[in-house]
């Protein structure tokens, strides 16, 4: 899986070019709306420079856009974005973008345990609603309409929880996995 992740910076230059056209801005004006140097925004279209990610934010922000529009694949879908976006000195040190959905009301952060052959069924959520889950330990089945998905330990997936969906621990010890519900 490490292997096909990417830097969150392929896409920047492409698309903050694609964003301040559309946009009707200058590079100028978008220097002046973000407080981001204009060399810098040249840098960044060109592909030649490196910028905070909270540099990427005032730009979305000046641009009426998100943080995801600014650094996602064109085509690609917000649910599986997968980009590095911060790497540290250490090798291990990184900070990954896995995916993204939009939300109107709240975010919920939740931890869940699953003893061995442990089912926990849902009832499906309002139109509209998203879970982004991350398996830290074991291995989890989520059985869905749309289709079942298994996550071992680092894997993740991101989907509409406006279906009937369970999740199914498929390993003889205790799965483990961080649940967000988006609505």
């Amino acid at each position: 899986m490490q292997a096909s992740r990417r830097d969150v910076l392929v896409h920047v230059g492409e698309n903050l070019r694609r964003l301040r056209q559309v946009g009707g801005m200058s590079q100028t004006m978008l220097a002046e709306a973000s407080g981001i140097s204009r060399r810098t925004i040249i840098n960044l279209e060109a592909g030649e420079a490196n910028i905070s990610l909270s540099g990427l934010d005032r730009l979305a922000e000046a641009l009426g856009a998100t943080f995801v529009d600014l650094v996602s694949a064109p085509a690609a879908s917000t649910r599986s974005i997968e980009a590095v976006a911060w790497r540290g000195s250490a090798p291990e040190s990184e900070a990954v973008l896995l995916g993204s959905v939009p939300a109107r009301s709240e975010v919920q952060l939740w931890s869940w345990a699953l003893g061995a052959g442990e089912r926990y069924d849902a009832e499906p959520d309002p139109a509209g609603w998203h879970e982004m889950v991350l398996v830290t330990e074991g291995r989890l089945r989520i059985e869905r309409d749309e289709g079942p998905v298994d996550l071992a330990a680092g894997d993740h997936a991101t989907y509409s929880s406006a279906q009937a969906y369970a999740y199914v621990n498929v390993y003889d010890g205790v799965t483990r996995f961080i649940r967000n519900v988006v609505s």
